[in-house]
C-alpha cells in the first residue's frame, strides 16, 4: 500500500473513531455514518479479494454504492475503471476490452449491454474470464477514459499515490473556508469529481451523493434546472465543483433570487475555460468560486484559486505536488503525478508533460491560459471533442460536402455546412445532421449549424494546398455565426 493510501485508510479509521455518527455519504436515500462507512470498506474489500480479479469497472449512478465500491477497489489495490454515464455503448464496449475488465458493477439498465459484451451475471457482480494480458502499467489504480475526443477515447493510467495527493491538496485549499457538507453534481466517472469526493472524505465531512436524475442532469449537458436548483436547496451544501456551463445556471438563478449562493463556502469551477465577466458576476453575488486548471494526465488538478492565494482571470498557482514551466513557445509543462502511461501503449512518459495549452504567468505566479495548440476543443461543459471527428461523421452524409465544427467554451456545438449540391435544401441538410448525431453521444453532437455562403477554398483563404480547413481563420471570418444564441434544436441561420 502507497503512504498516501496509508494515510488515505488512517484518516477514515480516525474519522470511523472520533466521529463515528458524522453522516458521510448520502444517497438519494440512503445515510451512513463513518463508523458505518469504514465497516462497510472492509466487508467490501474481502468481497473482492474472494473474487480474485484485478480490473474492476463501475457503471452506477451517483450514489452510496458507487462510492463504496470505488474505495473497496482503491484500498484493496485493484484497478478501477469507472464509466461515464453520457459514453455511448459503443464507447463503454471498448472501454471494457480494452482495460480487460473481470469483473463489472452496474445499473440494471445496462443487462443487455453486458450480455452482448460475453458478461454473466453472478449476484450483483457480472464476470467475464479473461486470458490476456491487460497492458495495464504496474501500481495503475484508477483507470480514467478521456470524454471522448474521439469515437475511441484513450484510457489515462494514474497511481493511487498521485490521485490521493491531489485530493489531500484540495482538501488543503479549501480548508480556510471550512465547508462542511459536499455535494457530487458531476458523475463520479469524472476525475475532478472523484477526487473532489476523496477531499472531503479526507476533511471528514458529509458527502451528498445524490442520482443524475435526482439532481436533473441528462446526459452530457442536459440539465432540468429547476430540478437542481430544488435538489440543492433541500441539501443545502456548502461545497461544490462545476463546470463553466453550471456555474453559469448557477449565477443565473443568484441573480434572479432562485439559489442562494452565499450558502456556498467553496465552488470549483473548471473543465473549460471560464469567462472573467462570469467569474465577476459569481463574486458580485457573494459566491465564493475558484477557477481551476488540471487535465486527466496530471490527476486533475494542477493550478488553483483558493482563499488565500486568489486572482480572478487566472487559473491559480500551481498545487504544492507539482512544477509548472512554459516551453518556449508558452506551452504549459508539468511536472509531478503525471500518468503512469496510457493503456496499451509503451509504458514511461517524460518527466515533463505537454499539456497541449498555451499559457503565461504574471509576477506573482498565477498561471493565465491563452488557448490550446491543437484542434481539439472543450465545451462549457467540460466534454472533451475533436472536431475533425464530429465533421468526418457530417462529410459521410450524402448531403454535406464540408463542414467545420466549433463549440470552444460554448454549451453546444455549432457546424458550418457546405453542399454537395446547389440545389440541396435546408430540410435535407437538417436530415444529414440528424443522421450524424445519432452516431455520435451528445456531448459532440451538432446542435446548430449555418448554411455557408461560399464553400472553403485555398483561394479564399480558408483552405490549405492540400486541403485541409485553416481553423484559425474559419473562427475569425464566421465568429458571429459560430458563437450566436440559438435556440436549443438544430436550426440554420
Amino acid at each position: 500500500m502507497s503512504p498516501e493510501m496509508e494515510r488515505f485508510k488512517e484518516i477514515l479509521r480516525s474519522h470511523a473513531e472520533c466521529t463515528p455518527h458524522t453522516t458521510a455519504l448520502w444517497g438519494d436515500q440512503l445515510k451512513l455514518d463513518y463508523a458505518t462507512l469504514y465497516a462497510e470498506l472492509n466487508y467490501r474489500q474481502q468481497r473482492l479479494r474472494d473474487e480474485g480479479i484485478k480490473v474492476v469497472a463501475l457503471a452506477l449512478d451517483n450514489g452510496v454504492e458507487a462510492m463504496l465500491w470505488d474505495l473497496a477497489t482503491l484500498f484493496e489495490g485493484l484497478t478501477c475503471l469507472t464509466l461515464p454515464p453520457f459514453f455511448t455503448p459503443a464507447q463503454r464496449k471498448h472501454c471494457l476490452e480494452q482495460s480487460q475488465a473481470e469483473l463489472v458493477i452496474a445499473e440494471p439498465q445496462l443487462e443487455a449491454e453486458l450480455q452482448t459484451a460475453g458478461f454473466e451475471k453472478t449476484g450483483e457482480f457480472w464476470r467475464k474470464n479473461l486470458n490476456g494480458a491487460s497492458g495495464l502499467p504496474e501500481h495503475t489504480a484508477k483507470l480514467t477514459f478521456t470524454s471522448g475526443t474521439t469515437g475511441t477515447p484513450k484510457g489515462v493510467c494514474l497511481s493511487a499515490e498521485s490521485i490521493l495527493r491531489v485530493a489531500r491538496e484540495l482538501y488543503q485549499a479549501s480548508q480556510p473556508n471550512d465547508p462542511r457538507h459536499h455535494l457530487a453534481v458531476l458523475p463520479l466517472a469524472i476525475l475532478l469529481e472523484n477526487i473532489g469526493c476523496y477531499a472531503a472524505l479526507y476533511a471528514g465531512v458529509t458527502l451528498s451523493l445524490p442520482s443524475q436524475s435526482v439532481l436533473g442532469i441528462q446526459g452530457a449537458s442536459g440539465v432540468d434546472v429547476p430540478q437542481l436548483l430544488g435538489c440543492l436547496a433541500a441539501r443545502a451544501p456548502e461545497s461544490l465543483i462545476l463546470v463553466p456551463q453550471l456555474l453559469l445556471l448557477l449565477v443565473n438563478a443568484g441573480e434572479q433570487k432562485a439559489f442562494n449562493p452565499q450558502t456556498l463556502r467553496f465552488a470549483a469551477v473548471g473543465g473549460a475555460r471560464v469567462s472573467e465577466e462570469l467569474l465577476h458576476r459569481a463574486h458580485t453575488l457573494g459566491m465564493r468560486v475558484y477557477e481551476g486548471y488540471g487535465l486527466s494526465e496530471c490527476a486533475s488538478v494542477v493550478c488553483l484559486n483558493h482563499p488565500e492565494a486568489h486572482r480572478p482571470g487566472s487559473v491559480g498557482k500551481p498545487l504544492p505536488h507539482v512544477e509548472v514551466r512554459l516551453a518556449e513557445d508558452g506551452e504549459v509543462l508539468i511536472k509531478g503525478s503525471t500518468l503512469l502511461g496510457y493503456l496499451g501503449e509503451p509504458a514511461g512518459v517524460d518527466q515533463w508533460w505537454s499539456s497541449g495549452d498555451l499559457g503565461e504567468f504574471d509576477a506573482d505566479g498565477f498561471l493565465y491560459l491563452k488557448g490550446r495548440k491543437k484542434h481539439q476543443f472543450v465545451t462549457s461543459f467540460g466534454r472533451n471533442v475533436n472536431p475533425e471527428w464530429v465533421e468526418a461523421e457530417l462529410t459521410q452524409r450524402r448531403h454535406i460536402a464540408q463542414a467545420f465544427v466549433y463549440g470552444e467554451a460554448m454549451p453546444s456545438n455549432h457546424a458550418l455546412l457546405w453542399p454537395h449540391r446547389p440545389d440541396c435544401t435546408d430540410d435535407e441538410l437538417a436530415a444529414a445532421v440528424a443522421q450524424a448525431n445519432e452516431a455520435l453521444p451528445q456531448y459532440a453532437q451538432v446542435h446548430h449549424w449555418t448554411r455557408l455562403p461560399q464553400p472553403f477554398t485555398p483561394a479564399n483563404g480558408l483552405l490549405t494546398a492540400n486541403g485541409r480547413p485553416r481553423r484559425d481563420a474559419i473562427v475569425e471570418r464566421y465568429q458571429a455565426q459560430l458563437t450566436v444564441s440559438t435556440p436549443s434544436e438544430v436550426s440554420a441561420s
